[in-house]
């Protein structure tokens, strides 16, 4: 796996449809994070608020994994189920439509998490 310096470089990669995919889960980050700061850790985009690190997000061949799950109500932690891939990990196939409603409700979550009690 390459080594990229920025989280353009890492998008500028893809191909076309992953592009697309991963360039909607960064602009749900924007919307709900609109001060987080991209960066590339562990050779992928995360963002991160509050100097915090809160979501990581990757393209693979054929789906789209943001990375951790977070905790949260029971109706999060439902809707999220049918995207839950191993341990700390949501995958969202590249052939099917993207929550990006969802995605937002996760990257709140984290937010949440992560900057509780700064």
């Amino acid at each position: 796996m390459p080594n990229f310096e920025s989280v353009d470089a890492y998008m500028a990669s893809l191909p076309p449809e992953a592009r697309e995919k991963l360039g909607a889960v960064r602009d749900a980050v924007r919307r709900v994070a609109p001060d987080a700061t991209d960066r590339i850790s562990y050779d992928i985009p995360a963002a991160s608020v509050a100097g915090k690190d809160v979501i990581g997000y990757a393209a693979w061949k054929h789906h789209i994994s943001i990375y951790p799950i977070p905790g949260g109500d029971a109706a999060l932690q439902a809707d999220l189920q049918p995207f839950m891939a191993g341990r700390g990990t949501l995958r969202f196939p590249l052939n099917e439509p993207l929550p990006v409603e969802l995605i937002e409700r996760v990257v709140s979550a984290l937010i949440a998490e992560r900057t509780a009690g700064r």
